[in-house]
């Protein structure tokens, strides 16, 4: 079934029930229990629902054949606007004869004019025909405006306003103003899919649900240990998910699988590092370096020393709650043997001081990744030098026992 994006769709609302029922949109349409969705009238559109659809909403749809006429796919994350495109294109053109009724095009090499001639062609031998418009911010670039052209973007619009039903019009765009009409309108009614890279924060659950589609599960401390590997590029990301599932079979994602298939790093190492830095133990700080090193994983050991860091703020901050070592191990995503560990190096470093390692270390980053014409080697001894001879920030009780 094909929705129109006016007239073409009819909408119901009980206002005695909380669920609304309206067809063409995500969840079979029910969203009105969990999110208490008010429905208007506005711009055209018969009802507005004001929810955002996710790459995850508009491949659900996708996968029930409920398309929409028009789709905006608006996003830096390549990963995510290429699911969702696919997605789109095949459960369009699913049943049709290949390549009849499937055109894609690229902004700049054909006019706004074509596209919207390509999108009005009826469909030949099949119930709907798919048009993808792929970088749709370089008709901003060209400043396509004058009095004779006019705005592409308004052209886009007034087709969004009375498409063709019978057609599936992706427009995908990397970056556009967020003040254009279209893409205000898109979010207002409902065809904008936002394509955005998931926070640092958001990552980890992103990987657990990937692997779960893979059949595979990973804790949520080796979901931690991946994202800090790996992104944030999504595609990336993906790819080492698909390995340590692979990799593991039936069982559980550990740390070990992390390292073998990832990295040629081992966590103890890296632990050992973190200590001898925390006990600013110089000479053996700098000799563990050695041992670990390698040119190809200078990166990813930056990762890994920010991620212990992490760690080690996390199980202080359950300390100072009255956790025990076990507790906060658990809630900094610290594995249960190492809690001891852990604990000798949070009761003999401040918080402050563990702040200062992450801010060095993100200095240290940077100049590893162009900032630096420096061998890595070399940036990493001296921020190990910097962060062992830094002046030991007073503790907050040593404060106050001085005043």
């Amino acid at each position: 079934m094909i929705l129109g994006l006016t007239g073409g769709a009819r909408y119901y609302a009980t206002r005695q029930r909380k669920d609304r029922f309206c067809p063409g949109f995500p969840n079979g349409g029910n969203r009105g229990r969990s999110a208490a969705l008010a429905i208007e009238a506005s711009d055209g559109y018969p009802y507005s629902l004001r929810f955002q659809v996710t790459p995850d909403d508009a491949i659900a749809r996708a996968k029930d054949g409920r398309l929409l006429p028009v789709t905006l796919v608006l996003g830096e994350e390549e990963f995510l606007r290429g699911r969702v495109v696919r997605a789109l294109r095949e459960a369009a053109i699913a049943g049709g004869i290949p390549g009849l009724n499937d055109d894609q095009l690229e902004a700049g090499e054909v006019t706004v004019e074509q596209a919207l001639g390509f999108a009005r062609t009826l469909p030949m031998m099949a119930r709907r025909r798919s048009v993808v418009v792929r970088g749709l911010e370089r008709w901003e670039a060209k400043g396509e405006t004058s009095e004779k052209r006019g705005d592409p973007f308004e052209k886009l619009m007034a087709y969004a306003a009375q498409p063709v039903p019978e057609t599936v019009l992706l427009l995908v765009a990397t970056k556009l103003d967020r003040r254009r009409k279209l893409v205000t309108f898109a979010k207002k009614s409902d065809f904008l899919v936002e394509c955005e890279t998931p926070s640092r924060r958001d990552l980890p659950r992103f990987i657990q649900a990937q692997a779960r589609d893979l059949g595979g599960t990973l804790e949520p401390n080796v979901a931690d240990l991946v994202a800090e590997l790996t992104g944030p590029e999504l595609a990336q990301v993906v790819d080492a998910v698909t390995r340590l599932c692979l990799f593991a079979g039936s069982r559980s994602v550990t740390e070990a699988d992390v390292t073998e298939c990832l990295v040629r790093l081992r966590p103890a190492s890296v632990w050992e590092l973190v200590d001898a830095v925390a006990g600013r133990n110089l000479d053996k700080a700098l000799a563990t370096l050695r041992d670990i090193y390698d040119p190809r994983e200078a990166t990813r050991l930056v990762g890994l020393l920010a991620r212990s860091a992490r760690q080690v703020i996390r199980f202080q901050s359950a300390l100072a709650e009255g956790a025990s070592a076990m507790e906060a191990a658990q809630r900094a995503g610290v594995p249960p043997f190492k809690a001891n560990e852990t604990n000798a190096i949070a009761k003999r470093t401040s918080m402050a001081e563990v702040e200062t390692w992450l801010a060095t270390l993100g200095q240290v980053d940077l100049a590893l990744k162009g900032g630096s014409k420096r061998p890595a080697d070399a940036v990493l001894e001296e921020a190990i030098i910097q962060i062992c001879r830094a002046r030991r920030p007073a503790r907050p009780e040593a404060a106050h026992r001085r005043a």
